[in-house]
């Protein structure tokens, strides 16, 4: 039974890994990769001498870690309020209102917000700000409005995924406690505080060391697809993944992109370790390995 899904990782995971070696060459096509003439870590220096070095790695781990708060906060809550649901198809309806837009295709969502924010039609320029008795903002042209825009859509779209994750774990607590503190006079945030969250506590950990591990990686449709590559919001939306993006349809240098790949998978690997390493001395019993 393992061994198809062990068949995949090795297949999907774990065999592009040789391509590690495009990261320290100077790719030729008619050389082929192994005959590509080694260049060290010249493929590196793209990502630390240009003067966007500095932002787009501010950007990267900031807005990571902004998702992974706000996303985990707004899962947790809303896991909690679709178990207090008493009705099984009121608790199946809801579960999947709120795992749908995690479904929904990037590009879809970045017309959506756009049909929010445009300045001509826009639903919040045409119809909120007025009622409100502001003008219409450029939203598009204003860089600072991006990082709170980022963070709600990335909200929006990912926290019915950790949901779904966090529900689960909520479902298997033996319901004998929630008794046990009724009878001891218990109100509902009590319950919530000392046993609930308590419970889970394994599966948050575990789940915030996986997403730490991908702090250097950002969701690209976000970045790219939802602010429509618009220039002016390069200062606030541009991340690594984005930059070498752009950088590869510039350039066309497959080997800067490979060695950007792999900085970001070894220092979230590094990243990882050092969480887990954190946890197992605060509470050995909760960490990854």
């Amino acid at each position: 039974m393992v061994l198809p899904g062990f068949l995949y990782l090795l297949i999907n995971n774990y065999l592009p890994m040789l391509g590690v070696l495009i990261a320290f060459k100077d790719i030729n096509y008619t050389k082929g990769i192994l005959d590509s003439d080694w260049i060290g870590f010249k493929n590196f220096e793209f990502l630390f001498k240009t003067s966007d070095a500095l932002i787009i790695t501010r950007n990267t781990l900031l807005y990571n870690l902004a998702f992974i708060f706000v996303n985990f906060s707004a899962a947790i809550a809303i896991a909690i309020l679709l178990n207090e649901l008493k009705s099984k198809f009121a608790s199946r309806f809801y579960q999947s209102v709120v795992l749908l837009p995690y479904l929904i295709s990037t590009v879809i969502v970045g017309y959506l917000v756009f049909s929010l924010l445009s300045m001509e039609n826009g639903f919040v320029n045409k119809t909120i700000l007025p009622m409100l008795g502001h003008e219409a903002i450029p939203w598009y042209s204003d860089p600072k409005y991006w990082p709170y825009i980022l963070v709600l859509v990335s909200a929006w779209k990912g926290a019915g995924y950790f949901c779904v994750i966090f529900l689960a774990a909520i479902i298997g607590i033996d319901h004998e406690y929630y008794e046990a503190a009724k009878i001891d006079g218990a109100n509902k945030w009590q319950q919530i505080s000392q046993i609930t969250i308590p419970l889970i506590k394994p599966v948050i950990i575990i789940m915030t060391l996986i997403a730490v591990g991908k702090i250097f990686h950002s969701d690209f449709g976000l970045f790219y697809q939802v602010p429509l590559d618009a220039g002016a919001l390069l200062p606030t939306t541009n991340v690594i993944d984005t930059y070498v993006y752009r950088s590869l349809l510039t350039l066309g240098d497959i080997g800067m992109s490979s060695a950007a790949g792999m900085y970001q998978s070894v220092v979230g690997f590094l990243l990882v370790l050092i969480s887990n390493f954190i946890v197992r001395r605060i509470s050995k019993e909760n960490a990854l390995f």
